[in-house]
């Protein structure tokens, strides 16, 4: 193989949720195309590149122009509320839901000794001092349920517990269209747990 088309596909391997034939796939056809897609991607990552940067305040994704972005600048924003996340893209996640009118604060990551992910490089250190600087009341930790998120929202929790500052964290239940038997034993215990009432949830909206 040529030696700069493997290097374009192991390039796209690299990226989440390619693998060595879709990376392959992908390559042959920017290729067999380069006016109308090689050309075009190559434009776009450039400006990606020169145009695209993280905010220096929550971490997600702004412009050079633009930062603090403007989810950190907006009047119409809870300033009272910080929801923390792993990464820049969960932002865009759960502006989705429009759930959440407060400010984010990504991580950039979680605790992962697997990863050689530790403490050092997670922007946890700053959190302390936004939190009584921004006057923060409450902190939602929208990490992962897993064991390395498990562990990221407990260090936070004992990092943050000289705020006094009220800490919550995302509900955990089975997935909307899902069902129990589908779910996993951690899934159901934790939904058991955190189970409600029928009038606080909304199972009889219209």
């Amino acid at each position: 193989m040529l030696p700069a088309l493997d290097n374009l596909i192991h390039a796209l391997a690299k990226l989440p949720g390619f693998g060595r034939r879709s990376s392959e796939r992908a390559a042959l056809a920017l290729v067999r195309r380069p006016e109308a897609l090689l050309d075009t991607l190559m434009q776009a990552l450039q400006e990606a590149r020169e145009q695209i940067c993280t905010c220096s305040k929550c971490g997600g994704f702004t412009a050079h122009e633009e930062d603090p972005c403007l989810l950190c600048t907006r009047a119409d924003r809870d300033d009272r509320q910080l929801c923390i996340v792993e990464d820049p893209a969960d932002i865009y996640t759960l502006e989705a839901s429009g759930a959440f009118r407060g400010r984010y604060h990504a991580l950039m990551g979680k605790l992962s000794p697997g990863k050689q992910t530790g403490i050092s490089e997670l922007r946890i250190a700053e959190l302390p001092h936004r939190i009584q600087s921004d006057g923060i009341q409450e902190v939602l930790l929208a990490l992962s349920t897993d064991l390395e998120g498990d562990a990221t929202a407990n260090y936070i929790a004992e990092k943050l517990k000289s705020t006094n500052v009220r800490l919550t964290r995302l509900a955990f239940g089975l997935p909307c269209g899902s069902g129990v038997a589908y779910a996993d034993p951690l899934t159901l215990r934790r939904a058991i747990t955190g189970r409600q009432s029928v009038t606080d949830t909304e199972l009889m909206a219209p």
